[in-house]
């Protein structure tokens, strides 16, 4: 009896799980993959479950899809929206979401192991399958890594690995080089001198020094990075005070900063170091800012050869048209460490999640920006139908595309 693709989406869609907390997801994910006839190991970096699928002597391909979902309230009316929450790192009850599509790539996964061994009088070699926690974190693949799973498993000759966007369901989107960006988090303190709201003279106001801060951290990208090279720089969160009377001693903010190479990224992280200590020089703070890194994730680089090979391959099997260079994408992906600390080959590839008919109707009328939704987005959710069937499919031609 075939696995029920559909049901096991709309299972993962509606019970989400916050990052290094996936245990139900890894739970369900571990079953199938024994049910299969796999060698299934569980809590490797944390929640993390490899399956070995071994058929004769061959190369070894890691089949990758990430698990975790987001601190981000379902809005997308769906009778299978989640209504699941959790508890963030900070110990706040947050809504829980799939919001950037992980219990799709746990669901393609699932179905193109089924096929891998159906067919598997057609290849010879072992395929590892990666159900990796914490992407959202950009911690997972490193959590696994730490926990040894290249001398623990077979270690590969190549990683594959897809992520469902808002593409025309049935469209891929896949490049050599440069396929997602590099990525730093960074926290910064800025320390000021906290005191009565009507005595403002008396104080160093780090409210007013963050938004100094955030204002100037604008003309980095603007004005210091050259317009034929792609860099962002976000600040996402800033927390400071808790009255409206009270200057307090301290802001907190979190920043996004991304780029395609190492070159720019040391030339993005001097230049926001630069503003930050300068606007708190400028605003008389009698203390250094805390600048700390909360994560660094390399740029996703697919190997040229070998993403030729998948290109072709697609296109064999979609049709050329269904194939495109999506240009690098400004996200970031911790999935590259594994070929990384490998030395192998990586491809990485985009496919559509998107009702074809809305796409088409919303590039007609220009509103793709405003009526599609993105990833992280709370309305965000692919349309279940052809995108699993695509997704299983796209996993199984490129790791066939590798084995013997």
């Amino acid at each position: 009896m075939s696995i029920d693709l559909e049901a096991l989406y709309i299972d993962l869609h509606r019970h989400p799980e916050l990052s290094f907390q996936e245990t139900r997801t890894a739970g369900v994910a571990a079953a199938h993959l024994r049910d299969l006839g796999l060698e299934v190991h569980e809590g490797i970096g944390i929640t993390g479950v490899i399956g070995v699928l071994g058929n004769g002597e061959g190369p070894v391909v890691w089949l990758r899809a990430d698990m975790d979902a987001l601190p981000v309230t379902e809005e997308t009316g769906l009778p299978y929206a989640s209504t699941a929450t959790g508890v963030d790192p900070d110990g706040e009850t947050v809504g829980v979401m799939h919001a950037c599509g992980h219990d799709m790539h746990v669901t393609a996964m699932i179905g193109a192991v089924e096929r891998m061994v159906a067919e598997r009088d057609q290849w010879s070699g072992t395929v590892v399958v990666v159900i990796q926690p914490a992407e959202e974190y950009g911690a997972g693949a490193r959590a696994m890594l730490d926990d040894g799973v290249l001398d623990r498993f077979p270690r590969p000759d190549i990683v594959l690995g897809q992520h469902v966007t808002p593409f025309p369901a049935g469209m891929f989107g896949v490049r050599p080089g440069p396929q997602m960006s590099a990525s730093d988090g960074l926290q910064v303190v800025l320390h000021g001198r906290g005191g009565h709201g009507s005595r403002p003279h008396s104080t160093i106001d780090p409210i007013v020094m963050a938004a100094a801060t955030i204002m100037r951290l604008q003309t980095v990208v603007s004005r210091e990075v050259d317009p034929h090279d792609l860099a962002v720089v976000t600040v996402g969160a800033i927390h400071a005070g808790t009255k409206n009377n009270i200057i307090p001693a301290d802001a907190t903010m979190q920043l996004s900063l991304r780029y395609p190479d190492d070159q720019l990224r040391d030339k993005v992280l001097e230049k926001v170091e630069r503003v930050i200590r300068a606007e708190a020089m400028a605003s008389g703070a009698e203390r250094e800012p805390e600048i700390s890194t909360l994560h660094t994730l390399p740029a996703t680089v697919n190997d040229a050869d070998a993403t030729a090979r998948v290109t072709a391959a697609f296109a064999s099997v979609f049709g050329e048209q269904a194939v495109i260079d999506p240009g690098l994408f400004t996200g970031s992906e911790d999935v590259s460490w594994f070929a990384r600390d490998a030395e192998v080959p990586l491809v990485f590839w985009f496919w559509g999640g998107a009702d074809p008919a809305e796409y088409a109707a919303a590039i007609a009328n220009g509103t793709v920006d405003s009526s599609i939704p993105t990833n992280h987005s709370p309305f965000y959710a692919p349309v279940i139908h052809p995108t699993i069937e695509a997704g299983v499919t796209a996993l199984v031609t490129a790791a066939r595309e590798f084995l013997d």
